[in-house]
Protein backbone atom coordinates (compact mmCIF):
# COMPACT_ATOMS: atom_id res chain seq x y z
CA UNK A 1 0.00 0.00 0.00
CA UNK A 2 1.50 3.47 -1.20
CA UNK A 3 2.15 6.04 1.65
CA UNK A 4 0.98 9.40 1.17
CA UNK A 5 3.55 11.79 0.70
CA UNK A 6 3.69 14.15 4.18
CA UNK A 7 2.85 17.96 3.95
CA UNK A 8 6.51 19.57 4.23
CA UNK A 9 4.54 22.62 6.08
CA UNK A 10 1.15 22.49 8.19
CA UNK A 11 -0.41 25.25 9.71
CA UNK A 12 -3.25 24.57 11.96
CA UNK A 13 -5.95 27.27 13.31
CA UNK A 14 -3.10 30.30 14.16
CA UNK A 15 -4.01 33.16 15.76
CA UNK A 16 -2.71 36.12 16.70
CA UNK A 17 -4.40 39.39 18.38
CA UNK A 18 -3.13 43.06 19.27
CA UNK A 19 -5.32 44.85 21.42
CA UNK A 20 -8.08 41.99 21.59
CA UNK A 21 -8.07 42.42 17.56
CA UNK A 22 -7.16 39.32 15.59
CA UNK A 23 -4.78 40.49 13.24
CA UNK A 24 -4.25 36.28 12.14
CA UNK A 25 -7.68 34.55 12.41
CA UNK A 26 -7.81 30.63 12.24
CA UNK A 27 -5.55 30.78 9.57
CA UNK A 28 -4.91 26.73 8.20
CA UNK A 29 -2.64 26.09 5.50
CA UNK A 30 -1.07 22.77 3.95
CA UNK A 31 1.90 22.77 1.75
CA UNK A 32 3.45 20.00 0.03
CA UNK A 33 7.21 19.84 -1.07
CA UNK A 34 7.86 21.87 -4.51
CA UNK A 35 4.62 23.64 -3.97
CA UNK A 36 4.04 27.29 -4.18
CA UNK A 37 1.10 28.86 -2.16
CA UNK A 38 0.85 32.28 -2.26
CA UNK A 39 -1.13 34.56 0.29
CA UNK A 40 -2.70 37.28 -1.37
CA UNK A 41 -4.15 40.25 0.29
CA UNK A 42 -4.51 44.07 0.56
CA UNK A 43 -1.98 45.02 3.08
CA UNK A 44 -2.83 44.61 7.19
CA UNK A 45 -5.12 41.92 6.23
CA UNK A 46 -2.30 39.66 8.05
CA UNK A 47 0.11 37.90 5.34
CA UNK A 48 3.49 39.00 6.97
CA UNK A 49 2.64 38.47 10.79
CA UNK A 50 1.64 34.65 9.54
CA UNK A 51 4.91 34.68 8.27
CA UNK A 52 7.02 36.02 11.16
CA UNK A 53 4.68 33.48 13.32
CA UNK A 54 5.77 30.40 11.04
CA UNK A 55 9.62 32.15 10.69
CA UNK A 56 9.50 32.11 14.76
CA UNK A 57 10.49 35.47 15.10
CA UNK A 58 6.74 35.81 16.32
CA UNK A 59 4.76 33.93 19.21
CA UNK A 60 0.84 33.00 17.76
CA UNK A 61 -1.83 33.04 20.78
CA UNK A 62 -3.21 29.64 19.38
CA UNK A 63 -2.54 26.96 16.70
CA UNK A 64 0.03 24.55 15.97
CA UNK A 65 2.89 24.42 13.03
CA UNK A 66 4.39 21.37 11.84
CA UNK A 67 7.14 20.58 9.29
CA UNK A 68 7.25 17.08 7.94
CA UNK A 69 5.03 15.70 10.23
CA UNK A 70 6.23 17.15 13.55
CA UNK A 71 5.36 19.71 16.01
CA UNK A 72 7.67 22.88 15.63
CA UNK A 73 5.42 25.31 17.55
CA UNK A 74 2.53 25.57 19.35
CA UNK A 75 1.32 27.73 22.48
CA UNK A 76 3.95 25.76 24.83
CA UNK A 77 6.58 24.22 22.99
CA UNK A 78 8.33 25.94 20.66
CA UNK A 79 11.40 25.06 18.02
CA UNK A 80 13.61 27.73 18.31
CA UNK A 81 14.04 29.84 14.60
CA UNK A 82 17.46 28.67 13.63
CA UNK A 83 16.54 25.38 13.87
CA UNK A 84 13.40 24.86 11.84
CA UNK A 85 14.84 24.37 8.64
CA UNK A 86 13.62 27.28 6.95
CA UNK A 87 14.66 30.16 4.89
CA UNK A 88 13.54 33.81 4.64
CA UNK A 89 13.82 36.04 1.80
CA UNK A 90 12.45 40.39 2.34
CA UNK A 91 12.24 42.94 0.27
CA UNK A 92 15.01 44.62 1.11
CA UNK A 93 17.30 41.48 0.47
CA UNK A 94 19.36 42.21 3.67
CA UNK A 95 22.58 41.51 2.18
CA UNK A 96 25.68 42.05 4.64
CA UNK A 97 27.55 44.89 2.93
CA UNK A 98 30.62 44.23 4.52
CA UNK A 99 30.79 40.74 2.93
CA UNK A 100 31.31 39.79 -0.81
CA UNK A 101 28.72 37.80 -2.35
CA UNK A 102 30.47 34.56 -1.65
CA UNK A 103 30.88 35.39 2.23
CA UNK A 104 27.00 36.70 2.07
CA UNK A 105 25.93 33.28 0.42
CA UNK A 106 28.02 31.24 2.66
CA UNK A 107 26.69 32.61 5.83
CA UNK A 108 24.73 30.68 6.82
CA UNK A 109 26.63 27.39 6.15
CA UNK A 110 27.13 26.45 9.55
CA UNK A 111 29.64 23.55 10.10
CA UNK A 112 30.95 22.92 6.52
CA UNK A 113 34.59 22.86 5.72
CA UNK A 114 36.04 25.81 3.90
CA UNK A 115 35.98 23.16 0.68
CA UNK A 116 32.40 22.84 1.42
CA UNK A 117 30.79 26.38 1.74
CA UNK A 118 33.30 26.75 -1.75
CA UNK A 119 31.09 24.21 -3.93
CA UNK A 120 27.65 24.79 -2.20
CA UNK A 121 28.35 29.18 -2.86
CA UNK A 122 29.64 28.33 -6.42
CA UNK A 123 26.97 25.64 -7.72
CA UNK A 124 24.37 28.45 -6.50
CA UNK A 125 26.15 31.45 -8.10
CA UNK A 126 26.13 29.50 -10.80
CA UNK A 127 22.89 28.14 -10.97
CA UNK A 128 21.31 31.74 -10.67
CA UNK A 129 24.15 33.72 -13.31
CA UNK A 130 26.22 35.41 -10.83
CA UNK A 131 29.26 33.32 -10.53
CA UNK A 132 31.29 36.13 -11.96
CA UNK A 133 30.38 38.47 -9.08
CA UNK A 134 31.55 35.60 -6.53
CA UNK A 135 34.32 38.29 -4.87
CA UNK A 136 32.11 41.47 -5.52
CA UNK A 137 30.06 43.24 -3.06
CA UNK A 138 26.63 44.01 -2.70
CA UNK A 139 27.04 47.87 -3.49
CA UNK A 140 28.78 46.61 -6.74
CA UNK A 141 25.75 45.16 -8.48
CA UNK A 142 22.24 45.90 -9.67
CA UNK A 143 18.91 45.30 -7.65
CA UNK A 144 18.11 42.59 -9.61
CA UNK A 145 21.72 40.89 -9.16
CA UNK A 146 21.14 41.52 -5.44
CA UNK A 147 17.95 40.12 -5.47
CA UNK A 148 19.28 36.44 -6.85
CA UNK A 149 22.50 36.69 -4.44
CA UNK A 150 19.53 37.17 -1.46
CA UNK A 151 17.93 33.89 -2.89
CA UNK A 152 21.19 31.97 -3.57
CA UNK A 153 22.19 32.51 0.56
CA UNK A 154 18.75 31.65 1.60
CA UNK A 155 18.82 28.54 -0.73
CA UNK A 156 22.69 27.68 0.81
CA UNK A 157 21.62 25.40 4.04
CA UNK A 158 19.07 23.91 2.05
CA UNK A 159 16.08 25.03 3.72
CA UNK A 160 12.95 22.78 3.41
CA UNK A 161 10.67 25.84 3.03
CA UNK A 162 11.06 29.29 2.16
CA UNK A 163 9.21 32.33 3.14
CA UNK A 164 9.10 34.91 1.16
CA UNK A 165 7.80 38.26 1.89
CA UNK A 166 7.01 41.01 -0.86
CA UNK A 167 10.88 40.07 -2.20
CA UNK A 168 10.24 41.51 -6.01
CA UNK A 169 8.68 44.67 -4.84
CA UNK A 170 11.84 46.28 -5.16
CA UNK A 171 12.83 45.46 -8.66
CA UNK A 172 12.22 47.53 -11.84
CA UNK A 173 9.16 46.14 -13.39
CA UNK A 174 11.18 45.45 -16.28
CA UNK A 175 13.53 43.19 -14.54
CA UNK A 176 10.44 41.86 -12.29
CA UNK A 177 8.78 38.69 -14.95
CA UNK A 178 12.27 37.48 -15.62
CA UNK A 179 13.67 37.19 -12.07
CA UNK A 180 10.15 35.80 -10.88
CA UNK A 181 10.18 33.04 -13.36
CA UNK A 182 14.12 32.32 -12.41
CA UNK A 183 13.72 31.87 -8.69
CA UNK A 184 10.50 29.89 -9.23
CA UNK A 185 12.47 27.43 -11.55
CA UNK A 186 15.30 27.63 -8.52
CA UNK A 187 12.85 26.95 -6.13
CA UNK A 188 11.46 24.24 -7.48
CA UNK A 189 14.58 22.17 -8.79
CA UNK A 190 15.57 22.72 -5.16
CA UNK A 191 11.71 20.92 -3.99
CA UNK A 192 11.14 23.07 -1.57
CA UNK A 193 8.19 24.06 0.15
CA UNK A 194 7.40 27.87 -1.07
CA UNK A 195 5.00 30.76 0.86
CA UNK A 196 5.16 33.88 -0.68
CA UNK A 197 3.51 36.75 0.60
CA UNK A 198 2.48 39.10 -2.10
CA UNK A 199 -0.67 42.31 -2.37
CA UNK A 200 -0.31 41.80 -6.09
CA UNK A 201 -2.64 39.39 -8.25
CA UNK A 202 -0.53 39.42 -11.14
CA UNK A 203 2.32 37.79 -9.07
CA UNK A 204 -0.21 35.48 -7.52
CA UNK A 205 -1.03 33.97 -10.54
CA UNK A 206 2.41 33.91 -12.26
CA UNK A 207 3.79 32.55 -9.20
CA UNK A 208 1.70 30.00 -7.48
CA UNK A 209 0.73 26.99 -7.47
CA UNK A 210 -2.34 27.58 -4.93
CA UNK A 211 -3.43 31.21 -4.01
CA UNK A 212 -4.78 31.53 -0.76
CA UNK A 213 -6.92 34.66 -0.44
CA UNK A 214 -6.42 36.77 2.94
CA UNK A 215 -8.58 39.69 4.41
CA UNK A 216 -9.10 40.83 7.43
CA UNK A 217 -6.71 37.84 9.09
CA UNK A 218 -8.53 35.09 7.77
CA UNK A 219 -8.33 33.14 4.49
CA UNK A 220 -11.14 33.92 2.60
CA UNK A 221 -10.93 31.86 -0.40
CA UNK A 222 -7.84 28.81 -1.54
CA UNK A 223 -7.39 27.56 -4.46
CA UNK A 224 -5.68 27.22 -7.44
CA UNK A 225 -5.35 30.34 -9.45
CA UNK A 226 -7.74 29.54 -12.29
CA UNK A 227 -10.33 28.69 -9.86
CA UNK A 228 -9.55 31.45 -7.96
CA UNK A 229 -10.07 33.91 -10.39
CA UNK A 230 -12.96 32.37 -12.69
CA UNK A 231 -14.66 31.52 -8.81
CA UNK A 232 -14.40 33.75 -6.77
CA UNK A 233 -15.99 34.09 -3.22
CA UNK A 234 -17.92 37.48 -3.56
CA UNK A 235 -17.87 40.23 -4.77
CA UNK A 236 -14.67 41.55 -3.17
CA UNK A 237 -12.51 38.73 -4.42
CA UNK A 238 -13.83 39.78 -8.01
CA UNK A 239 -12.39 43.17 -7.70
CA UNK A 240 -9.20 42.25 -6.06
CA UNK A 241 -8.33 40.96 -9.29
CA UNK A 242 -9.37 43.32 -11.76
CA UNK A 243 -11.81 45.87 -12.27
CA UNK A 244 -15.42 44.96 -11.83
CA UNK A 245 -18.75 46.36 -12.83
CA UNK A 246 -21.92 46.36 -10.74
CA UNK A 247 -25.38 45.92 -11.44
CA UNK A 248 -28.33 45.71 -8.57
CA UNK A 249 -31.40 43.79 -8.87
CA UNK A 250 -34.25 41.99 -7.05
CA UNK A 251 -34.51 38.40 -7.93
CA UNK A 252 -38.34 36.99 -8.61
CA UNK A 253 -38.71 33.38 -9.88
CA UNK A 254 -34.85 32.84 -9.65
CA UNK A 255 -34.07 35.80 -12.23
CA UNK A 256 -32.78 39.05 -11.87
CA UNK A 257 -34.37 41.58 -14.20
CA UNK A 258 -31.60 44.34 -15.48
CA UNK A 259 -31.22 46.33 -18.54
CA UNK A 260 -29.08 43.98 -20.00
CA UNK A 261 -32.00 41.13 -19.46
CA UNK A 262 -32.73 38.51 -16.87
CA UNK A 263 -29.95 37.09 -15.13
CA UNK A 264 -29.98 33.52 -13.38
CA UNK A 265 -30.53 33.36 -9.30
CA UNK A 266 -30.76 29.83 -8.99
CA UNK A 267 -31.72 29.24 -5.44
CA UNK A 268 -32.15 32.92 -4.27
CA UNK A 269 -35.17 33.99 -2.46
CA UNK A 270 -37.89 36.04 -3.91
CA UNK A 271 -37.25 39.42 -3.13
CA UNK A 272 -33.37 39.88 -2.52
CA UNK A 273 -31.37 42.26 -3.96
CA UNK A 274 -28.13 41.08 -5.73
CA UNK A 275 -24.89 42.14 -7.35
CA UNK A 276 -24.52 41.32 -10.70
CA UNK A 277 -20.56 41.43 -10.77
CA UNK A 278 -18.61 41.01 -14.28
CA UNK A 279 -15.32 42.02 -15.59
CA UNK A 280 -15.01 44.65 -18.54
CA UNK A 281 -13.27 42.20 -21.07
CA UNK A 282 -16.92 40.72 -20.41
CA UNK A 283 -18.66 43.86 -21.89
CA UNK A 284 -19.29 43.61 -25.69
CA UNK A 285 -19.37 46.78 -27.93
CA UNK A 286 -21.58 47.71 -30.73
CA UNK A 287 -21.78 50.88 -32.62
CA UNK A 288 -25.88 50.25 -33.06
CA UNK A 289 -28.58 48.47 -31.80
CA UNK A 290 -28.82 46.14 -34.05
CA UNK A 291 -25.17 45.00 -33.74
CA UNK A 292 -22.72 46.41 -36.72
CA UNK A 293 -20.68 42.60 -36.04
CA UNK A 294 -21.92 39.57 -35.12
CA UNK A 295 -25.32 39.27 -34.06
CA UNK A 296 -25.23 38.65 -29.90
CA UNK A 297 -25.79 35.24 -28.45
CA UNK A 298 -28.60 34.22 -26.28
CA UNK A 299 -25.90 34.35 -23.23
CA UNK A 300 -25.45 37.93 -23.85
CA UNK A 301 -28.98 39.11 -23.30
CA UNK A 302 -30.44 42.64 -24.24
CA UNK A 303 -28.04 45.82 -25.49
CA UNK A 304 -28.22 49.04 -23.22
CA UNK A 305 -27.51 52.49 -24.12
CA UNK A 306 -24.35 54.22 -23.13
CA UNK A 307 -22.28 56.98 -23.99
CA UNK A 308 -18.64 57.58 -24.01
CA UNK A 309 -16.79 59.37 -21.44
CA UNK A 310 -13.21 58.51 -21.74
CA UNK A 311 -11.30 56.20 -23.81
CA UNK A 312 -7.07 55.41 -22.77
CA UNK A 313 -4.88 52.94 -24.49
CA UNK A 314 -2.87 50.77 -21.89
CA UNK A 315 -0.30 49.35 -24.12
CA UNK A 316 -2.27 45.54 -25.21
CA UNK A 317 -5.53 46.62 -24.83
CA UNK A 318 -8.14 49.65 -24.67
CA UNK A 319 -10.07 50.72 -21.13
CA UNK A 320 -13.71 52.72 -22.34
CA UNK A 321 -15.93 54.46 -19.76
CA UNK A 322 -19.45 54.73 -20.66
CA UNK A 323 -22.34 56.67 -19.41
CA UNK A 324 -24.98 54.48 -18.96
CA UNK A 325 -28.51 55.54 -19.98
CA UNK A 326 -30.15 53.63 -17.72
CA UNK A 327 -29.29 55.33 -14.48
CA UNK A 328 -26.19 57.15 -14.80
CA UNK A 329 -23.66 54.94 -13.83
CA UNK A 330 -20.03 54.76 -15.04
CA UNK A 331 -19.66 51.57 -16.97
CA UNK A 332 -16.16 50.23 -17.63
CA UNK A 333 -15.12 47.68 -21.13
CA UNK A 334 -11.88 46.49 -22.53
CA UNK A 335 -11.14 45.74 -26.07
CA UNK A 336 -7.62 44.49 -27.11
CA UNK A 337 -5.56 47.19 -29.76
CA UNK A 338 -6.31 49.88 -30.16
CA UNK A 339 -9.97 51.31 -29.93
CA UNK A 340 -10.14 54.74 -29.29
CA UNK A 341 -13.92 56.29 -29.73
CA UNK A 342 -14.70 59.74 -29.34
CA UNK A 343 -16.56 61.44 -26.10
CA UNK A 344 -20.08 61.85 -26.64
CA UNK A 345 -20.17 58.63 -29.08
CA UNK A 346 -23.18 56.76 -28.22
CA UNK A 347 -22.85 53.06 -28.27
CA UNK A 348 -24.32 49.52 -27.42
CA UNK A 349 -23.47 47.38 -25.04
CA UNK A 350 -23.97 44.06 -24.40
CA UNK A 351 -22.90 42.12 -21.29
CA UNK A 352 -21.75 38.00 -21.34
CA UNK A 353 -24.00 36.59 -18.63
CA UNK A 354 -22.22 33.32 -18.84
CA UNK A 355 -19.08 35.52 -16.86
CA UNK A 356 -21.54 36.62 -14.50
CA UNK A 357 -20.90 36.15 -10.86
CA UNK A 358 -24.35 37.03 -9.16
CA UNK A 359 -23.91 37.98 -5.02
CA UNK A 360 -25.92 38.66 -2.29
CA UNK A 361 -26.38 42.79 -2.59
CA UNK A 362 -22.98 44.21 -0.22
CA UNK A 363 -23.87 47.76 1.75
Amino acid sequence: MQTLPKPRLEIRNLVRSYDGRAVVDDVTLTIMPGQVTCLLGPSGCGKSTTLRIIAGVEMQDAGEIWVDGKLVCDTVYRVPPERRGIGLMFQDFALFPHLSVSENVSFGLKGATREEKRARVVQLLERVDLLRHIDSYPHELSGGEQQRVALARALAPRPKIMLMDEPFSGLDNRLRDGIRDETLSVLKEEDTAVLLVTHEPEEAMRMADEIALMRKGKIVQLGAPYNVYTRPVDRAAVSFFSEANVLRAEVNGALAKTPFGQFLAPGVADGTVVDIVFRPQHVRIDFDRNGSGPLPTPSEGVAARGVVERARFLGHESLVEFRMDFDGSVLKATVPNVFLPNPGKVMWLTVRRDRCFVFPASH
